[in-house]
């Protein structure tokens, strides 16, 4: 056999280098990591949780000093804002405090026919004693007749200190004509059943609203009642009260007394 020389017109290929080896830095920096376990999944994410849990608690306690600063804030606020209403408005007077004006002026429906100027009026019978400050109205002038008939004028007006409850003219006419001219006509009688209408002591309303009282007749009567509306022994009503006069108080009143 014939030995064939080798071509040498053949393509050869290239030798190419062998690549660059990395570094023990960069071989690490490129390995691609495994995936976790499910062991350790799950006790990262409890964690998490618990350390959001945490979170929010810590939130929570922050939160609540403030909330309730807020809310103290405001009580306040409604307990100052009534206690300012409560200093800005007036307080009703009580009724001790409406009766313990009472005494400074007169009341009753029938001061209003009282003049208001002359020596009838209130302060014209506020500077005489009272059976001459009685002289000068003239709804007492019955009165007036029966004090003058029992000789009383100046036993009354030298009295210190009293209350006179004074029946008016419509008063001594509830009286029967024929038994008014008997007792006008009897001194004794007469005398008895004024001096029962005097108390040897200046009364005020307020000692009206329930008391018993000696009179100059030596019996006692009663009185009780509040505000403006009295009444002595019950059935008559004073109609005209806290008179003033130099050296009585006098109230009048609607019907006279009879002594018991």
């Amino acid at each position: 056999m014939r030995h064939q020389p080798r071509r040498t017109d053949r393509h050869t290929p290239p030798i190419r280098p062998p690549p660059p080896r990395l570094s023990q830095q960069q071989t690490s920096f490129c390995r691609i990591p495994y995936p976790p376990s499910p062991q350790l999944s799950g006790a990262v994410m409890m964690n998490a949780r618990v350390f959001r849990r945490a979170a929010l608690a810590v939130s929570a306690v922050a939160i609540l000093p403030l909330t309730l600063t807020a809310c103290g804030d405001t009580d306040k606020d409604k307990k100052d804002n009534a206690s300012s209403s409560a200093a800005s408005e007036p307080a009703a007077p009580s009724s001790d405090a409406a009766n313990a004006m009472a005494p400074d002026k007169p009341f009753g429906p029938a001061c209003a026919g009282v003049p208001a100027e002359g020596a009838g009026s209130f302060d014209g019978m506020a500077k005489d004693p009272v059976a001459t400050a009685a002289s000068n109205n003239k709804d007492l002038s019955t009165l007036v007749t029966a004090v003058k008939k029992a000789g009383l004028v100046d036993t009354l007006n030298n009295a210190k200190d009293i209350t006179v409850f004074a029946p008016t003219n419509e008063a001594f006419a509830k009286i029967p004509k024929a038994d008014l001219d008997k007792v006008l006509a009897d001194k004794a009688t007469l005398t008895k059943i004024l001096t029962y209408h005097v108390v040897g002591q200046k009364l005020t309303p307020k000692q009206l609203e329930s008391g018993t009282y000696p009179t100059l007749e030596k019996s006692t009567l009663t009185t009780a009642g509040s505000g403006e509306s009295y009444k002595v022994n019950g059935t008559s009503s004073v109609v005209c009260g806290n008179v003033p006069t130099a050296n009585a108080t006098v109230y009048i009143v609607d019907t006279v007394l009879m002594p018991k």
